[in-house]
């Protein structure tokens, strides 16, 4: 099979993904449906993995990807600097599984399988 389609086209799912990657990363915890959790899991994963990286060519990559939007007002710090200046040093000795997602149960509107993905 390989992956979920989740009901999209390859693009549409594709900014599906940058957006929900990046809004994990700012907020280091989002809740959405079960499928796009366990999906998003894996790119989550791989922006982690570059951000260990922490060189030129992974930075350019994940920059690629993620959205550059202000993750802390404060400091104007954006979410690829997050990524790569907090988030990435917390796992450096961890050997993936950087996420966890936890079921919530059916959305009252339409009784969608609803889960927490959060960063470990």
């Amino acid at each position: 099979m390989g992956y979920r389609k989740l009901g999209r086209d390859s693009s549409a799912r594709k900014a599906l993904f940058r957006d929900l990657a990046t809004d994990l990363i700012i907020n280091e915890r989002i809740e959405t449906t079960v499928p796009k959790a366990k999906e998003l899991r894996s790119v989550v994963e791989q922006m982690i993995t570059l951000g260990k990286r922490g060189d030129l060519h992974a930075r350019r990559q994940v920059a690629a990807f993620v959205r550059n939007e202000v993750a802390d007002t404060e400091t104007g710090q954006d979410a690829i600097q997050k990524l790569f200046d907090d988030i990435a040093p917390r796992y450096e000795e961890r050997q993936g599984g950087y996420t966890r997602v936890l079921k919530l149960g059916p959305r009252r509107g339409d009784g969608a399988e609803m889960a927490i993905i959060e960063l470990v």
